[in-house]
């Protein structure tokens, strides 16, 4: 297949699903990035298109980076984003007249897959909607609801990591007739990367691995930490790609905390799976989401899953069976998660059980992305 991935190509969830088709050595692999970036596999083709401001940032810089601006910058995406969006598909489309793929697969709808749309010439499109696509981004703006819509109309299928989301989609304007695929948004978990420990961790070691976003409840989350702390004194907190930052800094200093606390720098997956493994309970306190990776990756390495209570994540955690749900928006429901979880050595042994069968059964890489191969045949083939 002669395949054209529009995509952030900095973020290695979206790398994580096109390394699969250059790696097994079949397709044509062309790459349209909205952001400058240097790869590390090998493509056919790679054209950098900027669109909503994209080329002001610098290429090495990972997308939903820890920036106090991050909101802000999102808020002004949102307003004048749209607006770049039909100068840039001049271009978009002038590629994909060059290159003649047989697919075109857009890695999230703001902005990637608006430009997609935008641009579209007839050549079968497969859109991926990402977990606060719907929730978050496509009420925002006037201009940010139009561009969902369209893009949902122009659509010829649909990639989503839950199936609430293939609900919205139909919602925005994605006919119903139509092919989807529901797969996690990084094809999957590799087993031979993500695993348990060979032995089950005993102290209360608590990960919260989303590092700083917009949508991710992290001041609700350190003020929880000393009401675990009263009792729990000897548990440890780390926290994923927040080293440095300036806010998650200034609450370690006003709570008090910091002998309990650990702020780690982004890593690759080899090592992040080795963090993975020295927790006993991961929390995801986030207000929109649709299945994130780096849940599905804890339950791979034997975390408990503690987890805001969120319709796509009840896709995953059957509270009290395999996880727990809480507010998060409140450190006290969140405390109480985790001292619930802490406390319950054979709810954890339990969970650990059924989330490594439902991994292998659900969220297998090699698995996923076979399906994938057949989801591109037949969106090619109609």
């Amino acid at each position: 297949m002669r395949l054209l991935f529009v995509v952030d190509a900095r973020s290695p969830i979206a790398m994580n699903w096109i390394r699969h088709f250059v790696e097994r050595g079949e397709d044509e692999v062309f790459i349209a990035s909205t952001f400058p970036v240097q790869l590390d596999v090998s493509v056919r083709r790679l054209e950098v298109i900027p669109v909503a401001f994209s080329s002001v940032k610098k290429a090495g810089q990972r997308p939903g980076g820890a920036s106090r601006t991050l909101s802000l910058r999102t808020a002004l995406r949102h307003w004048f984003g749209p607006l770049t969006v039909y100068r840039a598909a001049k271009k978009l489309r002038a590629f994909i007249e060059e290159v003649k793929p047989d697919l075109v697969h857009a890695m999230r709808i703001p902005y990637e897959g608006m430009l997609a749309a935008d641009a579209y010439t007839g050549v079968p499109l497969a859109v991926s909607i990402w977990g606060n696509d719907f929730t978050l981004h496509a009420p925002s703006t006037p201009l940010m609801r139009h561009y969902t819509r369209w893009t949902m109309q122009v659509a010829d299928a649909l990639h989503a990591d839950c199936r609430r989301d293939v609900r919205l989609a139909h919602e925005w304007g994605f006919g119903a007739r139509r092919l989807s695929l529901v797969a996690p948004g990084s094809g999957g978990v590799r087993s031979e990367v993500f695993y348990p420990p060979a032995k089950a961790v005993e102290e209360p070691v608590i990960l919260n691995p989303r590092g700083i976003r917009p949508y991710v409840r992290n001041d609700c989350f350190f003020k929880a930490i000393p009401l675990v702390l009263k009792k729990q004194p000897n548990a440890k907190f780390i926290c994923a790609a927040m080293a440095g930052d300036g806010q998650a800094l200034q609450w370690i200093r006003e709570l008090g905390i910091g002998q309990a606390v650990e702020l780690l720098a982004p890593m690759p997956n080899m090592e992040m799976a080795k963090v993975y493994r020295r927790a006993q309970i991961l929390v995801s306190p986030s207000t929109h989401d649709g299945t994130p990776n780096t849940l599905l990756e804890g339950m791979a390495c034997g975390c408990f899953p503690a987890a805001g209570d969120l319709e796509s994540i009840r896709e995953w955690i059957t509270p009290g069976e395999n996880g727990l749900l809480f507010d998060s928006n409140d450190p006290q429901s969140i405390a109480e998660a985790i001292l619930h979880a802490i406390e319950n050595k054979s709810l954890r042994e339990k969970a650990a059980g059924l989330n490594g069968e439902l991994i292998a059964a659900r969220a297998e890489y090699r698995m996923n992305m076979q399906r994938a191969e057949e989801f591109y045949k037949l969106v090619i083939g109609r």
